[in-house]
């Protein structure tokens, strides 16, 4: 049975500045898309890409 990805809030979205992102388990690999356009489709990386995506994301903090 195939059921649909859980969607959360990412930790590392903006606060009132309406730059939301959310992020999915999808088994091996993690799903990102945008709040504001959910049906606009998603990024689907590999657990690795996304690690090293974030990391770059918080370095330029």
């Amino acid at each position: 049975m195939i059921t649909a990805p859980r969607w959360r809030k990412s930790t590392y979205s903006g606060g009132d500045e309406g730059n939301c992102v959310e992020i999915a388990d999808l088994d091996v690999h993690v799903g990102v898309r945008d709040s504001k356009a959910p049906d606009a489709g998603h990024l689907t990386l590999t657990r690795r890409d996304f690690t090293a995506l974030r990391a770059r994301l918080v370095s330029l903090r």
